[in-house]
């Protein structure tokens, strides 16, 4: 469970983050918003990269700030800009991710295995990470954050460089790590189609503030939407004056 409790972020004049209220619980929750939204900010404070101002945010009731140590044995993160230990191969960084979080050798092989296979990474886990393509450095980053078990999981934009079956593939596991699980995903993307077949609960941030929370069915509810998709229902509330501006510069 993630629980944001007032969380906000302060950059000089910019407020990035604004008094976030929202809690997560074993579903898959994906985070929207436009360029400069504050997503990849909440993240950050989220999993302890940056301090928040004001505010907390908790996992599992673990104070991520308060106990790091604790809260990281709970949570793993992909972020949206991958940094990988380039001089090791895909299984020596493995066999590092699995002693980090004191897994046992045998188990930790397995299961390695197992997600190499999964990621078609097994033809190549035995070459330097530095010679990796940047759809397979994010695999690799994805099996590492997997390798754990993680009882909460933070993906900031994860289908970056995926081919398409290694994003279905991510697809049908993240779907099934909540389902079959109970496994808590906090997910951001700016692939509203992804977003829309994923999602539990959808939440819209808009210039650091949530302005819409909810299932596919609550939001057209609450946008008095009908049936329009999530790209419509996104659009009216954080298009603005610029697709104006769009609509009269097609006209001209």
């Amino acid at each position: 469970m993630i629980s944001f409790e007032g969380l906000t972020k302060r950059f000089g004049d910019l407020l990035a983050v604004d008094g976030l209220e929202l809690r997560v619980e074993g579903e898959l929750f994906i985070f929207l918003g436009p360029n400069g939204a504050g997503k990849t900010t909440t993240i950050r404070m989220a999993t302890g990269l940056l301090r928040p101002t004001a505010g907390r945010v908790l996992v599992d009731g673990i104070d991520v700030w308060q106990e790091p140590e604790r809260a990281k044995r709970i949570f793993t993160l992909v972020p949206e800009e991958i940094h990988l230990f380039e001089k090791l191969t895909g299984w020596e960084f493995l066999e590092f991710v699995g002693a980090l979080y004191g897994l046992e050798p045998s188990y930790a092989r397995n299961r390695s295995k197992m997600l190499l296979e999964l990621f078609d990474l097994e033809d190549r886990a035995g070459d330097l990470v530095q010679s990796y393509s940047q759809g397979m450095k994010r695999k690799i980053a994805l099996s590492a954050a997997l390798l754990p078990e993680p009882r909460v999981l933070f993906l900031d934009e994860p289908t970056i460089g995926l081919d398409p079956k290694s994003a279905r593939t991510l697809k049908d596991l993240l779907r099934g790590l909540v389902d079959e699980k109970g496994v808590t995903i906090f997910m951001s993307t700016h692939i509203l189609e992804i977003a829309e077949n994923m999602c539990d609960r959808v939440g819209i941030i808009h210039r650091g503030r949530l302005v819409a929370l909810g299932s596919m069915g609550e939001l057209r509810g609450q946008s008095r939407a009908g049936d329009k998709s999530l790209e419509d229902i996104f659009l009216e509330l954080t298009g603005g004056p610029e697709y104006e501006e769009v609509r009269k510069f097609l006209a001209s």
